[in-house]
Order: structure tokens, then sequence, then C-alpha cells
């Protein structure tokens, strides 16, 4: 039995382009084709596919929406991400959003079916760039987090927290027993 699946992207050209692919693969059947997110809620809610191939810029609804409405209403389809370009924020939403495979539009096309099949049967797909970067970039941030603890005193720490959760100084003063010009140094 064929691998269904639910192709979305914005660009014709692009389903045009991933359904003749797939139609060369024995395997993979397209029953689906979607130009933006209410299209593609639709289409997986109705043909409940194995695999969807989601852009994640794409009209109506972006592919972040639609994941989140994937999630919400518990629908099983595996999800493989094609995009030009995704950020590390991007990459981590995604990832905890429930994509199992996340593809580059510029790399080659049997790259994309390799991914359809190995998040098919189970297994993760992600681009090495994309995480590798955005490794690269956790780690730089939590070196420099644990840099500014040990920098930092107890109580100026504590000093901050009450800051990023959006106090005043003379709240923050009151509410730590200390001066607002304390607060401020």
């Amino acid at each position: 039995m064929p691998i269904s699946l639910v192709i979305a992207d914005d660009h014709p050209l692009i389903l045009d382009a991933m359904e003749n692919l797939f139609r060369l693969e024995k395997d993979l059947k397209v029953v689906a084709r979607c130009l933006d997110g209410d299209e593609v809620l639709e289409a997986v809610r109705r043909h409940q596919p194995d695999i969807l191939v989601l852009d994640i810029q794409m009209p109506a609804k972006d592919g972040f929406m639609v994941l989140r409405e994937m999630r919400k209403e518990k629908l099983p389809t595996r999800v493989v991400v094609l995009t030009a370009t995704l950020n590390e924020e991007g990459l981590s939403e995604a990832v905890r959003l429930g994509v199992r495979g996340l593809v580059l539009k510029e790399l080659a096309p049997k790259l994309l079916v390799q991914c359809i099949r190995q998040v098919h049967a189970g297994a993760l797909w992600l681009e090495k760039r994309l995480v590798t970067s955005a490794l690269e970039k956790l780690l730089h941030r939590e070196t420099a987090r644990t840099e500014a603890a040990e920098a930092l005193s107890p109580r100026e720490i504590e000093i901050i927290k009450q800051v990023a959760a959006g106090l005043r100084n003379m709240d923050i003063g009151k509410k730590l027993f200390i001066s607002e010009g304390t607060v401020k140094i």
C-alpha cells in the first residue's frame, strides 16, 4: 500500500514539481494538493494522509498555524516541512509542534523522498545545517547565561527576575524590602 501524501505550497510550480517527483515513486501517492493553510487542514481532515509535506510560508494560515491546529485536533498525520529557510526559533517551534521531518528546498529532490520514507517508518529527519546552527546558538546563549549568573549575586539575579516580570523599581524595592535606589543600581 503506497504512502499517502498531501502536499502544500503556495507556489503552483513547486506543487507540480513535487507531484511529478512523487509520481515516479511506486510507494508514494499524492491524494491532495494545497495552496494555502485552510486547504491543508481541510485536505488532512478529509484524506487522513500518512504524510503532509508542508511549506511554512503559506497564505491564509501559515505552516505554524496549521501545525498548531493539527496538534489541537490530534490529527495523526506525520508532517515533513519543506521550506526555503527556517531560523533557529522556527526550527524549535516546528519540532515542538510535532514536525518529524525538515528538508530545505535547495537540497536534492531525492532527499525529500528519503525523508518521507524515513518519517513514515517512524524516524526523525532534520536538516543537519539547521540543527547544527540552532545547537551552536543555543550553546552560545547557555554559556552567556551561565557567565552572567556567575558574575551576579543571588540578590541581583532576584532583582533581574522581578524586572523581567515587568515590575517597576519602586514595586521591586517594596517587595524585596530594599530602596528604589538600590534596585536601580
